[in-house]
């Protein structure tokens, strides 16, 4: 698919791409920080139909909604084509070391060489969390790796 991109002069940025159903659909990133969904009209690719205006917030919950299904299935195909790649999901428990900590305090990444690639809390996704990231009791953190490092990242949750 192509995504075009295009400097909109003292307002922002904006990503245009034509859906499989032919549909042009735009996402304009105004330099403040709002965004704005935009949908043309089916006759004439150029007038938008709708636009639909997005804080932080929504744009935030729209990413997570629609994001979420592709990160695992981009998962399943990195299984398919990598041998000796596997994700997991770990539980923090309330007795983790690292339940109401950030998540760079466990040095995931320099200790076992595996990946945490996303925090589920609540049901929502959180993708690529930073190391600042503050870990829950009842988060599920989603690692990748292979099975001896991923097995480690386990360890480091459950007794630190």
């Amino acid at each position: 698919m192509d995504i075009e991109q295009t400097a909109l002069p003292g307002i922002g940025l904006k990503h245009e791409f034509t859906t499989h159903t032919g549909r042009r659909l735009a996402v304009v990133s105004h330099r403040g920080g709002r965004r704005d969904l935009v949908i043309y009209d089916r006759g004439d690719p150029d007038r938008a139909c709708e636009a639909i205006q997005l804080n932080d917030e929504e744009a935030d919950a729209l990413v997570e909604l629609l994001g979420a299904p592709r990160i695992v299935q981009r998962l399943n195909e990195l299984h398919r084509e990598v041998e000796g790649l596997v994700s997991v999901q770990l539980p923090v428990t309330a007795s983790s070391p690292y339940a109401g900590r950030p998540m760079g305090d466990a040095r995931v990444r320099t200790r076992t060489g595996a990946s945490v690639v996303a925090v589920v809390r609540a049901g929502q996704v959180h993708t690529s969390p930073t190391p600042d990231f503050a870990l829950a009791a009842g988060d599920v953190v989603v690692v990748v790796g292979d099975p001896e490092n991923t097995a480690a990242v386990a360890d480091i949750l459950s007794d630190g």
